[in-house]
């Protein structure tokens, strides 16, 4: 009696299954690691945006609070003279964007960004599991988004905690569970990559935006001080504290000529 090949029962959307579920799995651990990468380079900009609005844009604010009142002061002793006019408008909008762009930061104490091995790993894992572009169902993929976006502030927060609930969240919810049949989940696998690849791309326009802004380059400029033992921030900050000097003293000699 001869003897069946195993292979034989094997049906062939069984094995594109397998195969199609190796490439999730590769997929999924490389999602997650752009993910995680997006989201430390959000923090990163966060906390140095944070700390130059503190040190150097707050003294800006007051710069340009009195270019504005200089420029007002030489737009008032020439009245006719539309150019200081024009000068004095600027100043004095420049002043008061400079203002509403440091109040906002102005009650917080700025923070180091560093989350350690364990939220990172935490943070994997979560999006490994729960990252919206995982599931073809429009209710899973909403509740998804929502758990992403409140996994995302834990990481900000570095909260090891609230990872794990949100992880234990979702683990233990009806969307958790996934259905039978090959061909059926197939199809879903599909869809899945399909969806990881296109956040991927995303991910990689972000990455490539926020790599030339203006606050990555002083990110680096900041590290590259760091890395010789400077305070960047710290030295902007005493350079316009000494414009902030001269620009008191220039408002005096205002003062003093009216007076005499």
């Amino acid at each position: 009696m001869a003897k069946t090949n195993p292979t034989q029962s094997v049906k062939p959307e069984e094995r594109e299954l397998a195969r199609k579920k190796l490439e999730q799995e590769r997929l999924e651990a490389e999602l997650a690691e752009c993910e995680l990468r997006l989201a430390s380079l959000r923090g990163e900009l966060g906390a140095i945006e944070q700390r130059y609005l503190k040190f150097v844009g707050q003294p800006y604010s007051e710069l340009d609070e009195l270019r504005a009142q200089i420029a007002e002061r030489m737009a008032a002793e020439d009245p006719s003279n539309e150019r200081l006019q024009r000068a004095a408008r600027e100043a004095r909008a420049r002043a008061n964007e400079s203002r509403s762009a440091t109040s906002v930061k102005d009650k917080e104490e700025p923070k180091h960004f560093s989350p350690s091995p364990e939220i990172k790993r935490l943070y994997r894992e979560v999006a490994k599991r729960i990252h919206p572009d995982l599931t073809a169902d429009d209710a899973d993929r909403a509740r998804r988004q929502e758990l992403m976006a409140e996994a995302n502030k834990a990481y900000q927060r570095s909260d090891e905690k609230g990872l794990g609930k949100i992880l234990e969240k979702y683990e233990s919810s009806p969307e958790a569970v996934q259905g039978d049949g090959a061909g059926a989940e197939l199809i879903r696998v599909i869809r899945k990559l399909s969806q990881m690849k296109t956040r991927l791309g995303e991910i990689e326009i972000e990455v490539q935006k926020l790599s030339n802004s203006d606050l990555y380059l002083l990110k680096l400029q900041n590290d590259e001080a760091q890395a010789q033992g400077r305070d960047l921030l710290a030295e902007m900050a005493e350079k316009v504290r000494k414009r902030i000097s001269d620009s008191k003293a220039r408002l005096e000699e205002f003062s003093t000529v009216r007076v005499s």
